[in-house]
């Protein structure tokens, strides 16, 4: 069982006990948060929302908050002694997903039922024969 799921304005796909790097959220470690944008999820069967699977949210754990590694950013321009170096650290935060709730549970517990079998309609009428026609000398030559 997975779903997709939208977290800081970015997609992810997850599932149960998976943990990841997302966007720096709001909240203490530790913490509790809970998404409600899932666009997918996929439980033996597929539903796909429009734009978002109602009743259906991803529950996650904040298990710490840290930088991602530095990124350099240096502009140069050739022949007039023009450059430029900056870095940036990303904020991130690494979550848990500990489950993916509202999934309807009879659902789940539905099996397929054994279709009835349609019985062929028996037509009482015989069967009309076709007519056939031979075609003549003149029409093969055409």
């Amino acid at each position: 069982m997975f779903a997709i799921v939208e977290i800081a304005g970015l997609q992810y796909k997850v599932e149960q006990d998976q943990k990841l790097f997302v966007n720096r959220l709001k909240g203490d470690k530790g913490g509790k948060v809970s998404f409600d944008k899932v666009l997918l999820t996929v439980n033996g069967s597929t539903t796909i929302g429009a734009p978002a699977v109602s009743g259906i949210t991803v529950d996650a754990v904040i298990l710490d908050h840290l930088k991602a590694d530095k990124v350099i950013i240096f502009k140069k321009k050739r022949r007039k002694g023009y450059e430029k170096k900056n870095g940036h650290r990303q904020s991130l935060t690494q979550i848990q997903i500990t489950g993916i709730t509202g999934f309807d549970s009879k659902k789940e517990e539905k099996k397929a039922a054994p279709k009835a079998k349609k019985e062929a309609a028996v037509s009482e009428e015989a069967p009309v024969a076709k007519k056939t026609t031979k075609k003549s000398d003149s029409e093969t030559a055409e």
